[in-house]
């Protein structure tokens, strides 16, 4: 039997103790008019505005990607 996990809306953000934006993923709707290929599903990558099309991260990828950005 495999194991699947659904989850209906997500949202991982990581930021500097002075509330800079480092990445924030998340599937909130509201960028469909960007026509991203993996819609809803999206990344905002150093800043609010700077949204790029992204997978849907599960947590361990998320701790990941922080831990290769604290190892720079």
């Amino acid at each position: 039997m495999e194991l699947t996990i659904d989850r209906d809306m997500y949202s991982y953000q990581y930021m500097t103790a002075s509330n800079n934006l480092i990445f924030r993923y998340n599937n909130t709707r509201h960028h469909k008019k960007l026509n991203l290929p993996n819609f809803p599903h999206h990344k905002h990558d150093g800043s609010q505005e700077n949204v790029i099309s992204s997978n849907s991260p599960i947590l361990i990828e998320v701790l990941q990607e922080i831990e290769n950005i604290l190892r720079r």
